[in-house]
């Protein structure tokens, strides 16, 4: 056995199959003096992978995870260790069938083979299991088992044959030492090793880890239920370890899954139990491990009854027994995605919260990004860097989980909201829009105004053109008041409170150097001027889209959207020079911000200033200070909803009353307070905006999403060589916009498309682009001002031509749409007149 040895280049914590994973592709990618350290004993720690579910469900809604999932999958299969059984998610309920239709949407779009089958067809596969429990299901014959302890061992002695990596277990970490933000060493009690990286991917013990060196991993562990039923006499003689295909009984939050003679139940339809990382036993305390709690069989009762009415011959047969229960623990965070890469410390890394499914896929990622400054596949939702201060208390994390915890097998809408830990971040106009009858959605903590019921009286004034649905999932966290805003917003003006907004500025002698070295865009600009920028990693794919304005010769200011402003901080941070005379401010907290938007935004803001705001005195793409009914404000003409109009910058103390004023000043205009629906969605999309996390990511270029300047920047940045090849090869997928050309369903019904959806040819045909991908619709959302619903896709470059006529599959019907533009060419005003005012 290997003794602690006193340096290392890495330092890797943890043997799970993340851990193993892990070190397997850093020695892959030429990474030696790799060190290894578990608390527990080879090859089973103790940890979740030694108990976790082993069963592979390929299909996700979430693009990202289905990516790490597949690249998992492959290494199994290459490693030898996946059998392939097929897998069933079967329905009881009209409405879970629903769901299923939507899921054949996303196997579609990622390329799995699925179908949705009838009960009889589940019968004949899974003898013992009673039709008459369920109305359909839907098939992948690729789901499977994997040996995870198995493919750990294989990927870490892999890595020791090569010499780079050297494995301590029985030894635990007792301490990180920080020097000047940077880790240093790993204190453990078996001897110090200095580092210069560490990587936590010890699962459920990595908030205490991470707490050795004052950082926030925010995961909970909580219990996940199963027991093992056998022997039962209709499984005697199955060869191997599994002969049937696996059953999720979705609509008891239960899956049924065969091994050997025996029958495993597993339940995530109980309460959320959680346990706080300090909870866990040790190695020497635990019966099983240490992650194998007691179980609590009040909590499965129910759900074993459920069991029994769907196999009910197979787990009542006479001498089945249950074996084995356990409450294992596994990794829940707030939203659900695993905590990758490089936290505020630098040099220290997480790979934390990953299921077994994942495990192969996140340690490649972890690896690559370790090694190339990014990774493969675009993992920016599972970013440790996404998290604001509010998201990393403990609290936070619980009531979070307590919640989604239920939703493991549930139906979620993708616009659901949470209800947990709600108001954490006040705008300075959340009194005002609570009396107007805001409908607030959470962005990152700030309650934003999706629409407002005080403006219910414009859906008589607009009628049908406010698109109604009638579909109640397609109506689902949805208002025509929406549309009826937007309308109001293109005939008049909107003021929207856009307080969610990251704000930071970078200042000091190499402000400028930063900013041209990470953005795209020329950045060196006259003071007083805007740009809207992409913000690339070193293949050339998209890390942010974002605005920098020009505030003085080393004064830049940084705008984003709140979603990704902590990693677009990083980022920024990560690019300072390290003398520290040019800094990064965070001034989220500070500033506030108000949109004032449409055809009379020029005579509202010209009734509350004596400032020249006329397209001569203050031209597009411009910014500077005036004052708006007395206060000072930082005035910025751009737009994203296609209109003409200002963000105003204002410090906090004085927003609410700025807002006031501007409404006041608005209403003889028309002008209504407008909602996020109109920002983020039917304004954008009538432009065919692009949105970082839908059109914009890390696997996408410039040139696909149809951004391309005229010409580059002769200044280094990010991405620079990669954006120039980018610019001379022929793109394999063009974004384009698309309108439905008519949204009768099979019932009659017309029903709106809501994303993720496939594009096929007209007849169903599949669709499959240059880099092998199959279209699918990145936003979609009405376009009031069209009269038509409007989606974006990435096509294939022969598909990307004005008037193709293709179809888009929603809930297993196909509806005709249209290609409307081929590039950043907008379908309304294409010649952006409305901007100018």
């Amino acid at each position: 056995m290997a003794s602690v040895p006193s340096t290392a280049r890495v330092v890797v914590i943890g043997a799970g199959i993340v851990g193993n994973s892990l070190v397997h592709h850093l020695a892959r990618l030429g990474w030696t003096d790799i060190v290894q350290i578990d608390k527990g004993a080879l090859p089973n720690p103790g940890g979740s992978t030694g108990h976790a579910s082993n069963f592979i469900f390929p299909v996700d809604h979430s693009r990202e995870i289905t990516d790490l999932t597949l690249d998992s999958m492959r290494q199994y299969k290459e490693m030898g260790v996946f059998t392939e059984s097929g897998g069933f998610e079967v329905a009881r309920t009209e409405e879970r069938m629903q769901e299923l239709r939507r899921r054949m949407s996303s196997a579609r779009a990622w390329g799995i083979e699925s179908e949705l089958v009838d009960p009889a067809f589940v019968a004949e596969k899974v003898p013992f299991l009673d039709p008459d429990q369920i109305i359909g299901a839907f098939w992948t014959p690729s789901v499977g088992v994997v040996d995870s302890l198995r493919a750990g061992t294989i990927m870490r002695e892999t890595a020791l044959a090569t010499g780079a990596l050297t494995v301590v277990p029985t030894v635990e970490v007792t301490g990180l030492d920080v020097e000047d933000g940077r880790i240093r060493r790993v204190r453990t009690s078996g001897g110090d090793i200095e580092a210069e990286h560490v990587v936590i991917a010890c699962g459920v013990w990595s908030p205490k880890i991470g707490d050795m060196a004052g950082i926030s991993i925010p995961l909970t562990p909580a219990v996940h239920q199963m027991i093992s039923v056998g022997p039962c006499p209709q499984l005697a003689g199955t060869e191997g370890e599994i002969s049937f295909p696996i059953v999720r009984d979705m609509d008891t939050f239960c899956y049924e899954r065969q091994h050997g003679a025996d029958m495993e139940v597993g339940s995530y339809a109980h309460r959320a139990i959680l346990h706080e990382p300090e909870e866990i036993p040790s190695i020497e305390q635990a019966k099983l491990s240490p992650t194998e709690m007691p179980f609590t069989s009040d909590d499965f009762d129910p759900q074993l009854e459920q069991a029994y009415e769907l196999m009910p011959e197979l787990l009542g047969a006479e001498g089945a027994e249950i074996r084995y229960a356990i409450n294992g623990l596994l990794s829940l965070t707030c939203d659900g995605n695993p905590i990758l890469g490089e936290s505020l410390v630098k040099g220290l890394w997480t790979a934390a919260a990953v299921w077994i499914k994942e495990g192969p896929g996140v340690g490649r990622a972890v690896a690559e990004w370790m090694t190339d400054g990014h990774p493969e596949i675009d993992v920016h939702h599972s970013d440790i860097a996404r998290f604001y201060p509010h998201q990393m208390r403990r609290e936070h994390t619980r009531l979070r989980t307590t919640e989604s915890f239920i939703k493991t097998y549930g139906i979620v809408h993708p616009a659901e909201q949470y209800e947990s830990d709600r108001d954490q971040r006040l705008s300075p106009m959340h009194d005002s829009e609570t009396k107007l009858g805001a409908r607030f959605f959470e962005a990152v903590g700030w309650e934003r105004p999706q629409w407002y019921e005080s403006n219910a009286d414009l859906l008589e004034t607009y009628g049908d053109a406010v698109m109604p649905r009638t579909n109640e999932w397609d109506a689902r966290w949805w208002s025509p008041i929406v549309n009826a805003e937007h309308l109001r917003m293109r005939e008049a003006a909107g003021i929207i409170d856009l307080t969610a907004f990251a704000v930071f500025d970078i200042t000091g002698p190499a402000a400028l150097d930063v900013v041209q070295h990470t953005c795209v865009s020329q950045c060196d600009v006259a003071v007083g001027k805007v740009i809207y920028t992409p913000v690339l990693d070193a293949k050339g794919g998209f890390l942010s889209d974002l605005t920098v304005m020009r505030l003085g010769e080393d004064h830049f200011r940084v705008v984003t959207g709140g979603a990704h402003g902590m990693a677009d901080r990083k980022w920024f941070s990560d690019q300072l020079p390290d003398d520290g005379a040019t800094t990064l401010t965070d001034l989220t907290d500070e500033v506030s911000t108000i949109g004032v938007w449409g055809p009379r935004a020029r005579d509202i803001l010209a009734s509350l200033t004596s400032d020249d705001v006329s397209e001569e005195g203050f031209g597009f793409l411009t910014c500077r200070e005036i004052t708006v009914a007395g206060t000072p404000v930082l005035a910025s003409r751009i737009s994203y909803v296609g209109e003409l109009g200002w963000e105003l910058y204002v410090p906090m103390g004085h927003a609410a009353a700025l807002w006031d004023r501007l409404l006041e000043a608005g209403a003889p205009h028309g002008a209504r307070p407008v909602g996020i629906g109109v920002y983020g969605t039917t304004g954008r999309i009538e432009k065919g905006y692009r949105a970082y996390g839908a059109e914009l990511d890390a696997e996408r270029s410039i040139v696909e999403a149809g951004m391309q300047r005229p010409k580059v920047k002769a200044a280094d940045f990010v991405g620079r060589q990669a954006y120039l090849a980018q610019r001379e090869a022929a793109p394999q997928a063009v974004l384009c916009t698309l309108t439905v050309d008519d949204h009768t369903s099979a019932s009659g019904e017309k029903r709106y498309m809501l994303g993720g959806e496939p594009i096929l040819t007209r007849e169903g045909g599949t669709l499959t682009d240059g880099h092998g991908h199959h279209p699918y619709v990145t936003s979609a959302g009405s376009g009031p001002s069209l009269g038509k619903h409007v989606l974006l896709a990435y096509l294939p470059p022969s598909e990307a031509r004005v008037g193709n006529e293709l179809a888009v599959s929603y809930m297993e019907e196909l509806y005709p749409v249209t290609v409307g533009s081929v590039d950043s060419t907008p379908l309304l005003d294409p010649a952006n007149e409305r901007i100018r005012g």
